[in-house]
């Protein structure tokens, strides 16, 4: 699938292995920014994209800078919708100990392109029993 991108940075989202399902998105910046321990900042990536109609592009954090540093996202995943048009910005905290410095060109996040249903709901009284029913968090045990 071909998915047309508008790139001010010049950074293309790229996949690092032949079996990856994310793409690396760079940071995109005029100067290097410090995060500091506890500290949420929106980190440009020069990137617009044009999704067709049933996708999405869910942003994720890199494994690498989230155990070697802490670095995450604030809201676990991001979601950018087929009809958005602005930037790509990555919203990154610093869940470590040490400030992180970021510099223009650096990875920052990884993008899943995903396809979606959308659905209507049908409101009823009963649900159809299961064997787990309504059992949750930990009842299956450690």
């Amino acid at each position: 699938m071909e998915v047309r991108i508008k790139s001010e940075s010049g950074f293309l989202p790229t996949y690092e292995t032949e079996g990856a399902a994310g793409m690396d998105l760079k940071a995109s910046l005029k100067a290097p920014i410090t995060l500091k321990p506890g500290q949420r900042l929106l980190v440009p990536t020069g990137l617009s994209i044009e999704l067709p109609l049933g996708y999405e592009a869910q942003i994720r954090a890199r494994s690498g800078l989230a155990i070697k540093a802490g670095i995450g996202l604030v809201n676990g995943v991001g979601t950018i919708d087929s009809d958005y048009r602005g930037e790509i910005k990555v919203a990154l905290i610093n869940w470590g100990e040490e400030p992180f410095t970021i510099s223009d060109g650096d990875r920052i996040a990884q993008m899943v392109i995903a396809k979606y249903e959308r659905i209507t709901w049908q409101e009823t009284e009963n649900l159809d029993s299961t064997e787990r029913g309504s059992g949750g968090f930990g009842h299956t045990g450690v």
